[in-house]
């Protein structure tokens, strides 16, 4: 009996072997339209996303992608080769973060127009990064909307969060916002908590809960590479209130730093993909804002 067991488990654990040998390795690149709309899409490159919105009198491009991937902007590119001839007519940065906006000679020498919020414009002057082309125009804390071949996409600005010069992505027709890093989907934050301003960031999402729109692509794949909702939203507020609370009254004990961050816990949230990650981000930047004031 004992020994049927043991070959049974045997042969449970060869199955078990051979299913994850036989599953498909996830693609490094790869392009996916999004549902109900006629030119939009998402370019994946690793861990990294972007949208493009092809229309009928050119391509809008946003975020080449292409930190430390010496080949990821002419890799996008031909990605939307595959898809359309048009002229690349823009390229927009959602924020001034090279992990993000890296990369994007190819399409400079496209003959595209590269657009960002003035405070990444400013910063990107100073900063001179080889990898990175600098912004031909800049957008004001008012917005700015582009019109290409029938499509509307608004660009606003809402103060503080992630960074200081994050753009908000929206096109009204089809109902969808492009929002990079302060508005993960369905998993806990993390590296980006370093840099982040917290109370402003919850100003800027309960702006963002304010707008019409349906659904959220974000600037890195949530689990199952689902889009995101209002409520993806509103459990994100949620939990960085807890967050700010619980730290909050550690902070106010005199335990920051090292007590803090060691007792520091968020229970509700432990079975949210990026956890064991992002605690310690969290329980950093918390501890800087109610222990320093910062």
């Amino acid at each position: 009996m004992l020994r049927q067991l043991w070959m049974g488990l045997g042969a449970l654990g060869l199955v078990i072997n051979v299913v994850f040998a036989q599953a498909p390795a996830r693609p490094p690149i790869a392009v996916t339209k999004v549902e109900g709309t006629a030119g939009v899409y998402i370019f994946r490159n690793v861990n990294h996303q972007a949208m493009f919105i092809v229309t009928n009198a050119g391509v809008i491009v946003t975020d080449p992608v292409a930190y430390g991937r010496p080949n990821g902007g002419q890799q996008y590119l031909d990605e939307i080769r595959k898809i359309t001839d048009q002229p690349i007519r823009y390229v927009i940065y959602s924020h001034h973060h090279f992990d993000h906006i890296a990369g994007g000679q190819v399409f400079k020498d496209a003959g595209a127009t590269f657009i960002a919020h003035w405070r990444a414009k400013e910063r990107l002057e100073r900063l001179k990064d080889p990898h990175t082309v600098i912004p031909d125009e800049a957008v004001s804390d008012r917005g700015r909307t582009i019109t290409l071949g029938g499509t509307r996409l608004e660009l606003t600005y809402h103060g503080l969060n992630h960074s200081d010069s994050t753009l908000v992505m929206r096109l009204p027709k089809e109902r969808i916002v492009f929002i990079v890093d302060t508005i993960p989907v369905g998993a806990v934050p993390g590296r980006g908590m370093i840099d982040f301003h917290p109370l402003e960031t919850e100003d800027f999402m309960k702006k963002v809960l304010a707008m019409d729109w349906d659904r959220l692509i974000p600037g890195h794949p949530g689990p199952g590479d689902r889009l995101g909702t209002k409520k993806d939203v509103e459990e994100q507020l949620k939990l960085l209130q807890t967050a700010s609370a619980t730290m909050k009254e550690l902070a106010q004990q005199g335990k920051c730093w090292d007590s803090a961050e060691k007792e520091f816990r968020l229970p509700d949230y432990e079975k949210w993909p990026g956890y064991a990650n992002g605690l310690p981000f969290i329980a950093r930047r918390y501890c800087g804002l109610w222990g320093r004031g910062t």
